[in-house]
């Protein structure tokens, strides 16, 4: 009786107790939508980590010999207006497309975090002076934002994930502070106030650490959002200039050529689709396995 009891007392009903990790993850599966965006996501990485050695051909390789050629054996995906091959220009596209996501979000969220996070734990004048700030960002879309910022920094790849990040700064600044304001007042946040651990000390430590699972979800949404604006950018000429292959610049260089070789835009447009798809169906999936009401 006294081994069930200490036994339960240490986490155990017969079985270990999963960690959060192990739990996310479990329930994560259960949702096949989601599983799927997870595969598909990590497939991407790495093949965008690998693009050197995956990638057919080098992806500035030109042969005017083989311009516009449909798929075949030796160019799978067919071959663009200068002779070069899709498929490899696709495979080093990725890489672009994720570096352009995932910094683009970073700087999204380490800027909006850190704002959210001290209007939401201070709250007053400071808070009424920073969300009146992100309040006059929120009331222009975020694709205009991103297109007066790009156009006032000028065209490429660093210039092109600032924009996209500090347009997306305030959604996070907002989802943060929502979650800031629902923590400060809890027991662990008082016993570190009552021990004279800094501001900065609660806000980093205490705070952010349990408010990850909303900024969890919305940077994964977030990813696919700012591949899908830098996407934008690069069409109308603001963002990845040629040669690099970003998808966008793809579809824009692709355009022109449409009604008689419609496979430069269709594989562009296929993968930002898919990665777009798959990664708002990880986003969903997680948002549903790290809302604890779901939890057992």
């Amino acid at each position: 009786m006294n081994n069930a009891i200490a036994a339960a007392d240490r986490g155990y009903t017969g079985r270990k107790r999963r960690g959060t990790l192990a739990q996310v993850l479990f329930r994560l599966r259960k949702s096949p939508l989601a599983m799927f965006g997870l595969i598909f996501i990590v497939c991407l990485t790495f093949v965008a980590i690998f693009a050197d050695v995956l990638a057919p051909y080098p992806y500035q390789k030109q042969n005017l010999v083989h311009s516009f050629e449909t798929p075949t054996k030796q160019f799978l995906l067919g071959t663009d207006e200068f002779g070069r091959d899709i498929l490899s220009r696709l495979i080093y596209g990725a890489r672009i497309s994720l570096q352009v996501g995932i910094i683009a979000v970073g700087i999204a969220l380490i800027v909006g975090g850190m704002l959210g996070a001290v209007a939401g734990y201070y709250g007053g004048w400071t808070d009424n002076a920073i969300m009146r700030v992100m309040d006059v960002l929120l009331s222009i879309p975020q694709t205009l934002l991103a297109i007066a910022i790009a156009a006032a920094l000028g065209p490429g790849l660093f210039n092109l994930m600032i924009a996209v990040g500090i347009s997306a700064v305030p959604n996070y600044a907002r989802i943060v502070r929502g979650s800031v304001l629902s923590i400060r007042e809890m027991e662990f946040v008082e016993a570190a106030r009552a021990v004279g651990s800094s501001d900065l000390r609660i806000i980093l430590k205490h705070i952010i650490p349990n408010s990850m699972a909303p900024i969890i979800v919305q940077s994964t949404l977030g990813v696919a959002s700012a591949i899908l604006n830098a996407a934008g950018l690069s069409f109308i000429g603001l963002g990845i200039q040629p040669p690099y292959p970003e998808w966008g610049a793809m579809l824009s260089g692709g355009r022109q050529y449409i009604r008689d070789y419609a496979h430069l835009t269709l594989y562009p447009g296929l993968a930002i689709m898919l990665t777009i798809l798959a990664l708002n169906f990880l986003g969903d999936g997680l948002r549903d396995a790290l809302d604890p009401k779901l939890k057992r």
